[in-house]
Formats: C-alpha cells, structure tokens, sequence
C-alpha cells in the first residue's frame, strides 16, 4: 500500500504537466482517474492535497503564475471528486444505519412493555392460584380460570417473541442489502474504471483487479454473517 502511494505522486504530477502545458487541451480525465486510484488506496483528501503541494513545488509553479495555479486547482478539484463522493456515500450509510438503530431501539421499548406486562399477569395468576388454594367452594373455578390464563400467557409470548425474531430478521436482511448495495455499486465503479485504463500501466490493472477481488469477499462476508445472524 506504501509503495502505490509512492507511485501515485509521480504520476500526479506528469498528468499535472500534461494539464499544464501551454496551448494544451488535455482532458481533465486523467484527473477523475488519479481521484479514483486515491479512493482505492484509502486516501483522504487531506492526502491528495499534499500530493497536489508537491507536484506544484516540483513542476516550481510560483504564485505570479496566476493563470497556471488556477488551472492546477481545477485539476485538483477533479481529482478529490471521487473521493467526495465516497464521504456523501459513507455518510448517507450511517444517516440509514441511524434510522434502523431507532427502529430497533423503538422495537425494544415496546417488547419491555410487553414484558412487563406479561410478569404482571404471573403474579395475577399466583395470585389466583393462592386464593383457589384457600377458597375451598370456587377452588376448581378458580383452577379453570388459572388454567385458561396460564395458556393466553403462552399465546402471548410466543406473539411477541415471534414479533422479535422477525423484527430482528427484518433489521438484518436491510442492513445486508445496505450494505451489499453500496460494495456492489463499487465493484460497478471500479469496473468502469478498469474499461478505462486500457491505456495505463499493468500494475495499475492489478492494483484494480485486487480491489474488485477485495469488493467481492466482502460481499460474501457480510452475506454469511447475515445468514448466521439470522439462524441464531
């Protein structure tokens, strides 16, 4: 990983040249390119920035070159697109993952009321139970009436602990689409860029096969601990 940050600031800064050149209409492509080899690479823009100060300092831009730092900064900011885009994505997940987290908190109050309740019919039932003892005349009355409670009671629970297994199944079944969405989205993106990058160097070819290779797990991953999840 060391070594491909290595070799990203090399090829920033000739994409930069080329950008650069007088009387050139490069395409800010290779911009949108070097931004999506810094994603893969887990760079933030804060890192990409210094990629960019460096490559201004050896191309020796000086601030009396106007014309050629504003161009610079458009290169940049092509470039921190795709990284832009990975936060807005990261942060609509956890806006998401916040909303299931209510749910399930929501979820939770409502089954501790239920449970409350049901611990309330036990001692009603007890208490039935100790008056049918001592009631010699409605001691069978008493009996059914326990009995009958006893039997809602179970009704009951199997409702809400059904109610819970399926909430729960439910919870997990989104948070895997969630989350297989957003890897398969990027395994999509990665595709295109490897389209693109016919042109580009085999290791950076690897660099991108690795990635999807990596994407894919993941998927597999977060499949199989929702299937256990769920079986639980």
């Amino acid at each position: 990983m060391k070594q491909n940050l290595i070799g990203l600031s090399p090829a920033y800064v000739t994409a930069l040249r080329t950008y650069l050149k007088p009387g050139s209409r490069a395409s800010l492509q290779p911009a949108l390119g070097l931004g999506r080899q810094a994603v893969a690479l887990g760079l933030q823009t804060l890192g990409l920035s210094r990629i960019h100060e460096q490559a201004l300092t050896t191309l020796k831009l000086s601030t009396n070159k106007n014309s050629m730092i504003k161009r610079a900064e458009i290169f940049f900011a092509e470039a921190n697109i795709p990284i832009e885009e990975t936060h807005r994505a990261a942060r609509q997940g956890k806006v998401h993952l916040n909303r299931l987290e209510e749910t399930l908190d929501q979820r939770t109050e409502e089954l501790a009321a239920t449970n409350r309740q049901l611990q309330r019919g036990v001692v009603r039932r007890k208490v039935m139970e100790d008056t049918a003892r001592k009631c010699g005349k409605h001691h069978q009355k008493c009996l059914e009436e326990s009995l009958q409670l006893q039997k809602r009671l179970r009704q009951l629970t199997h409702r809400v602990l059904a109610a819970q297994e399926n909430e729960r199944k439910n919870i997990s079944r989104e948070l895997q689409d969630e989350i297989a969405q957003t890897l398969l989205g990027i395994n999509v993106r990665l595709l295109s860029l490897k389209q693109e990058a016919r042109l580009n160097t085999r290791g950076f070819k690897d660099d991108i096969a690795s990635t999807q290779r990596m994407v894919v797990k993941s998927v597999k991953s977060v499949r199989r601990v929702a299937r256990e999840f769920r079986s639980l």
